[in-house]
């Protein structure tokens, strides 16, 4: 591993994306890391191809709160990339379960 490279813990699978009162239940793939330069955890991944998220999306919003069995964090979604997966991603405790640092 380079130096310059990060430790990066993460999750996939099922996850929650909460729109104000209505939730969205969606597939993730996402990573994070702690970055010593701001102190703070940054994580960030993709949310499977999802027509209610694409509609929502495309209707204005750009957060959500999202919900993994293990956690959950507001994230901002993103403009999709070519096969229609949003990303998503914050600087915050991260939606998922981590390593607590030894």
């Amino acid at each position: 591993m380079s130096e310059h490279e990060h430790d990066e813990e993460g999750y996939s699978g099922t996850a929650t994306l909460v729109f104000g009162e209505e939730e969205v239940a969606v597939e993730v793939d996402l990573r994070g890391y702690f970055q010593p330069i701001d102190g703070r955890y940054h994580w960030y991944g993709r949310i499977k191809k999802h027509d209610d998220v694409t509609s929502r999306v495309e209707g204005g919003a750009r957060t959500a709160l999202l919900r993994t069995p293990t956690g959950q964090a507001e994230g901002t979604l993103t403009d999709p990339d070519p096969w229609g997966r949003y990303r998503v991603g914050g600087i915050s405790t991260p939606p998922y379960k981590i390593e607590e640092p030894a």
